[in-house]
């Protein structure tokens, strides 16, 4: 069966936790998760999932505003595709999927962040065409 990739359903987002748990070393607990997504799901954010028949193998948040230097413009963050699924070419039909839905919605640009630590991602991110355009700076209030 081929894979499904879809933008999940509000009341299911919390079915992500995992794997974006996975992505960032489980250093927020489920109850913390749970509350930012119930929170992010009423912002400006959907979020792509693939399923492997009905299991939840990926997830990539996605994040839509228009900024002045960009345009419409969206922002896919917490992008994860768990390990047994990997360097199948899964990542690029994802990212292929997730451009036509964004252009289909009247978005004309992606950007996006990765952590430094990550140099598959870079890898990844440079042969989709994406550009270091700049540094991303986080403080902790």
């Amino acid at each position: 069966m081929p894979f499904i990739f879809d933008i999940i359903e509000k009341d299911k987002i919390h079915s992500v936790v995992p794997l974006v748990q996975k992505l960032n070393g489980n250093i927020d607990s489920d109850a913390v998760l749970k509350q930012r997504f119930s929170e992010m799901i009423t912002q400006n954010y959907e979020c792509a999932v693939i399923y492997d028949d009905e299991k939840l193998i990926g997830v990539c948040g996605l994040w839509f505003c228009t900024r002045h230097y960009s345009g419409r413009s969206v922002e896919p963050d917490h992008v994860f595709i768990d390990d047994g699924y990997r360097r199948q070419g899964l990542g690029k039909d994802f990212f292929d999927w997730i451009y036509n839905y964004v252009k289909a919605k009247g978005f004309e640009a992606m950007e996006l962040n990765t952590y430094v630590s990550n140099s598959a991602s870079h890898k990844f991110y440079f042969n989709e065409g994406f550009n270091i355009l700049g540094y991303h700076f986080l403080k902790k209030l």
